[in-house]
């Protein structure tokens, strides 16, 4: 039987495709300046398989998830009323995907929480802005089982994670926090009556930083995070009834980083090997979570776009973790990052708010599914460097501090593309989705392949090369040769191509996708979606600083 708000989505997802069927719009290959080459054009020829290869991984319809920082929180649910804006940039990748993002509440905040059911949602300490934090975090929060329940204000079909305070190391806070968000998910409260659905339960926040910064004393274990863990995890279950097998879970790890051994720091081969799986507390445990980032931008040191853009250092700071993944994997469980961006410290000036890291996002994201991680949660807070979405009006510079002469309202930021474009790989449909890495002969051009019930359907392929506003050079490209590795009547013969436009790698506006520019006061997308339908023979032509998504006709 289908739920009542899966079949709204069933519904709604038919209905906006009714609509974009009637927004379609072709556009002739041969009036297009780039399908006919331009200067400095370099050509690579790429062999693809119908049928999904043996390195496929599966392609999970939430693969692109969001961390949403706890200390505002009400800013982005909404608090009256939900946040429509929020809601419009969730539904239209919900339309695309065939499923709503999953969200995680929680991050730094959730380690500095004290549950009071007293307060009317939440109370604050927050720290005076700097030049390098223009929207600082709070020191310290107060929370009440009202904070928890705007939850209702998400998207019918949503699934939560949400975090509970390790950090203070009490339990009675711990599972006070964790019976107010069992509640508002369990029948009769009013997430469960909006149609949103509770995933886990996360225990602390990057437990393997708990010494520098102050949580624990500097004689702090692993087997101390082992014996602490595990009493909190057993008090919440007890506590909130919590059965094995079912949902909600118990989300563990969430560690800042991996040692990647099963003896020494933190890591999920740790994890593993101690009794938290092996124990009583396995059975409600079914994911293992990593936070990751690309660099750091704590103490005000940034970092190059190219850098951040480049092929190699992408794929490397995803596949660093294979045996991590691997050792998860075998162990039956799933992998996630389940806080990730590009710079941490809410991301670097010029470089994470840019097109550029609308690129990296979405290389990273399609890299780490191939890799078999099964979601990629980017992480988000009010005003920061790195959002996909900025949910409320800002009165500060994210970059300066600076106020404002005219406050900047709600708007999504070049990453949201990168969403965009990763939810139409993906697509509506309900079969099996598998993706694959297309090995490509370029060091500059990646591409993956997106599988339905075992049958290539969508490929994205990714131009890495920065194209700046202070390169002087023309602009490159690089002609693609598409074809199958084995001759047959079923290989498709045609394509839809949809770009991304991008004028500049450094700018923070102006893109759009397939026609379609998201950058609007309601968040929904403005323009009809646009593709060019050529030959699968003839070059698929792929800009620098460039994504383009195809389809086989």
């Amino acid at each position: 039987m289908i739920s009542l708000p899966l079949l709204a989505l069933l519904l709604s997802n038919l209905a906006r495709q009714g609509l974009a069927r009637r927004n379609l719009r072709y556009v002739s290959p041969y009036i297009s300046h780039q399908q006919r080459g331009a200067n400095g054009t370099t050509t690579a020829n790429v062999t693809l398989s119908l049928s999904a290869p043996a390195n496929k991984q599966t392609l999970d319809s939430n693969l692109v998830a969001l961390s949403i920082e706890g200390d505002r929180w009400p800013d982005w649910a909404g608090v009256d009323r939900p946040n429509a804006f929020f809601l419009n940039c969730l539904s239209n990748l919900a339309h695309l995907s065939g499923s709503t993002p999953n969200i995680r509440v929680g991050a730094n905040s959730e380690d500095k929480m004290q549950y009071n059911d007293s307060v009317p949602i939440i109370v604050t300490t927050t720290p005076n802005w700097t030049a390098t934090t223009p929207y600082p975090e709070a020191s310290y929060e107060q929370a009440s089982s009202r904070y928890y329940e705007l939850s209702r204000h998400m998207p019918a079909g949503t699934h939560m994670i949400w975090g509970t305070n390790l950090g203070f190391n009490n339990t009675d806070n711990a599972v006070a926090q964790a019976l107010a968000i069992v509640a508002t998910f369990s029948r009769g409260g009013a997430a469960h009556a909006a149609g949103v659905a509770l995933d886990a339960i996360e225990i602390g926040n990057e437990a393997d930083l708990y010494i520098s910064n102050g949580l624990r004393p500097s004689n702090w274990t692993f087997d101390n995070w082992v014996s602490e863990w595990s009493l909190f995890a057993h008090s919440i279950i007890d506590a909130a009834g919590l059965k094995p097998n079912a949902t909600p879970r118990l989300l563990t790890g969430s560690f800042s980083s991996s040692s990647h051994s099963t003896t020494t720091k933190f890591s999920p081969q740790r994890i593993i090997a101690s009794s938290i799986l092996s124990g009583t507390l396995g059975p409600y445990i079914d994911t293992v979570s990593q936070h990751q980032y690309s660099g750091s931008f704590c103490t005000g040191s940034g970092g190059l776009l190219a850098s951040l853009m480049d092929k190699a250092t992408i794929k490397g700071n995803v596949t660093v973790f294979s045996s991590d993944i691997a050792a998860v994997q075998a162990a039956g469980r799933d992998y996630i990052f389940g806080e990730t961006n590009s710079y941490s410290c809410h991301g670097a000036p010029g470089v994470s708010d840019t097109a550029g890291a609308a690129i990296w996002t979405l290389d990273y994201a399609l890299q780490a599914a191939s890799t078999g991680i099964r979601k990629v949660f980017f992480h988000d807070g009010v005003g920061f460097k790195y959002n996909l979405i900025q949910p409320v009006t800002l009165y500060r510079d994210i970059e300066t501090g600076q106020l404002f002469d005219t406050p900047l309202p709600p708007h999504v930021q070049p990453q949201y593309y990168a969403a965009v474009i990763a939810a139409s790989l993906i697509g509506p449909s309900y079969g099996d989705k598998e993706i694959a890495e297309i090995t490509i002969p370029n060091a500059e051009v990646s591409g993956y392949g997106a599988y339905e019930n075992g049958v290539l359907k969508r490929a994205v392929f990714i131009n890495h090369n920065a194209y700046l506003t202070s390169t002087t050079t023309p602009r490159g490209s690089v002609a693609l040769g598409l074809g199958f590795e084995s001759a047959s009547r079923a290989n498709p013969s045609k394509v839809e191509v949809r770009r991304l436009d991008i004028q500049y790698a450094d700018d923070k506006s102006g893109l759009k996708f397939a026609g379609r520019s998201y950058e609007t006061s309601t968040g929904l997308p403005n323009g009809r979606d646009t593709f060019i339908l050529q030959k699968l023979n003839d070059p698929l032509v792929v800009q620098d600083t460039q994504a383009v998504l195809v389809t086989f006709l």
